[in-house]
Order: structure tokens, then C-alpha cells, then sequence
């Protein structure tokens, strides 16, 4: 037997273990059956002492590790804003861990970097973002926020005579970071990585939207360098940022502009969606994820800077055994030196849909988002608390205690999942759209279990 059948063997283990688990997907409850305990019991916790049976390993792991896993690309996950998976995005995304290139340096993947850069030409297309900006293809919105964020600091602190590079962050001016009160924690989190600390917050409106006059006296309220995180999605009502008029204030005061728009930036591929994320192209950086609206498997986030020799300057290094190509290396934009060709898939689902597909896309997520609320606001008892802009539904019930006992109820029968969350100063069941086969049918199922988790309730 060749190595070649040895592969082929597994591989083919491996496929009709993943259709297996495709097929039950839109019927089987969507929580886990199996803690990670139970998981570990069934896999076997110790190290085996010889070598093991490699199909018996992978039927093994596919036992053990099912049960365990969150149905998160069911029609009727809402839990959190994870896309499911589109069938060319998997099969480009087996392709690409079967070719099993580093996708860092050009020279070594001529292929993969090529797909990559179309890719990234397509989604500032598509998006409207500066054609010349540099794309980055990381793991999620936190280390694209890092990304932004990283080439600001360098920017600001450069413009002020400082070279970070060089000297750190010690004796350096402090660049002060200022987001609205609802900015995503994967903001404050990237800032923590890169010594910047907790950021001034400026107050935001009743769905969560920076209010741009008291981002200008913020601004006004001191000196130096600076950097403004604006947001394209709150997570709880879907709101987006005036990101025109607040660029436009924080460019008088000489900030630099990053735009937290992990699912919220595809809004800007559909026409019918794109007033939202008016004048989102005068920021200097934006953050988004494939693996949400996209429905590309994970990982698969996107960092765009405006300025690529920011980015460069922030994130790139050059060495003698790296091969550098004569233009920009792909890891010179991304914190990581080896990686994946996650932007693979991305290139696929793009190719597949084209540009009418991801507006469809985008209008089908809206319209579900917009019948669910509908669908829901006939319910007894359950208030939609947030306008429902695109995704993102938020209910709540007559007080906390029942809020989340509904919740509960309807996650334990396991048809439709939603999790609670706090949003002004009250709990919460989020519901966020972001699935491609959440239709109509999938939607009236969804109404259909919360309805019946107010009733047991």
C-alpha cells in the first residue's frame, strides 16, 4: 500500500464522518449532550503507550467528540453571531489544509498568496473600502481589531516624533483611545495586547450608536496622539455608528479612525443595506469576519488598513531566510508569520456567490432578522426592545427572572438556541441572524419553540 492509499483511506473516513454529521445538523438538538468530562472519558485520557490504528483513531475521535459539540450550524442557531458553513467554503477549506501551504510569504505559496490577494481586491470592492488599503486574513474581528489598532499606534506616535518600533511604549506619549460605551470587548481586549489601556468612553444612544458631539468634546478634552474606535453592528441591537460624521470630527483632531465591523461591514455588499455604512470608507482601518456573515468556516477574520505602509511599519519584519518578495509579503500585514491560506475559502464563497449572491445574502439575513422580531412580537409577554436595523433581535420579558427562565426553556428543548445577555439595564435573549439557511420555514420554527418556552416558562 502506498502512501497515497493510506490517505486516501482516511480521507475518505473522514468524508462520510462529516456528511454523517451535515445530514443530522438541522434536526438534532443544538446543546451539547456531553460536557468536556465525558468527552475526555470517551477519548481515553491517557497517552497511548504504541502506535494506534490511525482509522480506529478517527472514528474514535468522531465517537467521542460528536456529542460534545454545539449544533452552532443549525437554521435556528442564534446564540451568538456565528455564520454556518457554505458548501464551497468547507470543500475550499479541506482543499486548503490538504495543500497545507504557509501562507505568510509569497514566495513560497505563489498560488495561495495570488487567491488571497484577489480575495482581498473583491472585499474592498465589495465592501467600498480604499482600493489600495492592505488586507490581512487572521483568525476573528479581535486580532483584526489588533491589526487596526496596532498600525494607528504606530501612525499617531510617528506623527508626534516617536518610533515605537525602536524605543517601546516607555517614556512614549500616551495615545489616548476613546469607543463609545457599547464598543465589543474585543476592542478593550486588542488594546490591553497592545499597552494601551482602558479606553475613555464616550456615551452612546439608546441603541448603542457613538453620539458624535460627545466624541468631539472628548476629543477636545486633550491633547496628543489618538485613536477612535467606531462600530459597524452593535451586538445587541445591530446599530450602526454615524461613522462619516465621526471620522470627520476625529480627523480635525488628527485621530486615527479604526471601525469595529466584525459582521456589521457586509452591509455595505447590498444595496439595500449600504446607507448604513455611509462614509465608513474616510476610516483608516476596519476589522470584519468571513466566518459571520460570510458563512466561512473558522477561522477567517479580515484586517483592512487604508494606509498598507502603516501596516507594514506596525506588523511587517523582513529577514535574510524569509525570501522577501519585492512587494508586500501577506505576513507582513498579520501578526502571525506562519499561517494557514484561511483566505482561500473566502476567494471561493466569493467566486461562487458573486456579487448579486452576497447582497442576497445580506438582504436574506435582514429579512429573517426582520420576521423573527415580527414573528416574536405576536408573542404574549415578549417585548422586542431594539430596532431592528439587520441582524440583531433582542427581546425581553415582563423582568429578569422570566427572561431567563424563557431562555433556558428554550435552549434545554434544544429546537431553537438564544442566549441572554445585559443590554440597558436589563436581561435580555439575543437572537442574531447570521445563518444562510435560516429561511422562513426555519424562522416560523424559532417563533414556534419560543412560544412554547413562554407557555413552560
Amino acid at each position: 500500500m502506498s502512501p497515497t492509499d493510506d490517505y486516501r483511506d482516511l480521507l475518505d473516513a473522514a468524508r462520510h464522518r462529516a456528511v454523517e454529521w451535515l445530514d443530522q445538523v438541522p434536526e438534532r438538538p443544538i446543546p451539547p449532550a456531553s460536557d468536556a468530562d465525558e468527552v475526555k472519558d470517551a477519548l481515553g485520557r491517557d497517552l497511548p503507550a504504541t502506535t494506534q490504528d490511525p482509522r480506529e483513531v478517527l472514528e474514535r475521535l468522531a465517537d467521542a467528540v460528536e456529542p460534545g459539540l454545539l449544533a452552532s450550524q443549525s437554521p435556528r442557531f442564534y446564540g451568538w453571531v456565528i455564520g454556518g458553513t457554505y458548501p464551497v467554503a468547507l470543500a475550499a477549506d479541506w482543499l486548503t489544509s490538504t495543500w497545507d501551504q504557509n501562507g505568510g510569504m509569497r514566495y513560497a505559496s505563489p498560488s495561495t498568496t495570488a487567491v488571497e490577494d484577489l480575495a482581498g481586491q473583491w472585499l474592498l470592492d465589495l465592501l467600498g473600502l480604499p482600493a489600495a488599503s492592505a488586507v490581512g486574513f487572521v483568525t476573528g474581528a479581535t486580532t483584526a481589531n489588533l491589526v487596526g489598532l496596532a498600525a494607528g499606534r504606530e501612525h499617531v506616535l510617528r506623527a508626534v516624533g516617536w518610533d515605537v518600533n525602536t524605543a517601546g511604549l516607555t517614556g512614549a506619549p500616551r495615545v489616548r483611545l476613546v469607543a463609545g460605551t457599547e464598543r465589543h470587548g474585543s476592542v478593550d481586549l486588542a488594546a490591553r495586547y497592545l499597552g494601551l489601556g482602558a479606553a475613555r468612553l464616550v456615551p452612546s444612544d439608546d441603541q448603542g450608536r457613538i453620539v458624535v458631539d460627545a466624541l468631539a468634546d472628548a476629543l477636545a478634552d486633550g491633547d496628543g496622539p489618538a485613536i477612535v474606535c467606531l462600530q459597524a453592528g452593535n451586538v445587541h441591537s445591530g446599530a450602526f455608528d454615524d461613522v462619516g460624521a465621526a471620522v470627520a470630527v476625529a480627523h480635525e483632531a488628527g485621530a486615527w479612525v479604526h471601525v469595529d465591523g466584525a459582521f456589521g461591514l457586509w452591509a455595505a455588499a447590498s444595496p439595500r443595506y449600504a446607507h448604513l455604512t455611509h462614509g465608513y470608507e474616510t476610516a483608516d482601518s476596519w476589522a470584519t469576519d468571513a466566518h459571520k456573515t460570510l458563512n466561512v468556516p473558522y477561522d477567517s477574520g479580515i484586517a483592512v488598513v487604508a494606509d498598507p505602509v502603516a501596516a507594514r511599519t506596525a506588523l511587517g519584519i523582513r529577514a535574510s531566510y524569509l525570501v522577501a518578495a519585492e512587494s508586500t509579503d501577506p505576513h507582513e500585514t498579520v501578526p502571525e508569520m506562519s499561517r494557514r491560506s484561511r483566505g482561500v475559502p473566502v476567494w471561493a464563497t466569493l467566486a461562487w456567490l458573486g456579487r448579486q449572491g452576497v447582497a442576497e445574502l445580506v438582504d436574506r439575513l435582514g429579512d429573517g432578522a426582520a420576521a423573527l422580531a415580527a414573528g416574536l412580537a405576536t408573542i404574549d409577554g415578549v417585548e422586542v426592545v431594539n430596532e431592528v436595523v439587520w441582524t440583531q433581535v433582542c427581546v425581553a420579558l415582563a423582568d429578569d427572572a422570566t427572561t431567563q427562565a424563557v431562555a433556558q426553556s428554550l435552549r434545554d428543548e434544544g429546537v431553537a438556541y438564544a442566549y441572554t445577555s445585559r443590554w440597558r439595564d436589563r436581561d435580555v435573549i439575543r437572537f442574531s441572524v447570521s445563518n444562510w439557511g435560516t429561511d422562513a420555514g426555519e424562522v416560523a420554527a424559532t417563533v414556534d419553540a419560543v412560544r412554547r418556552a413562554v407557555t413552560s416558562g
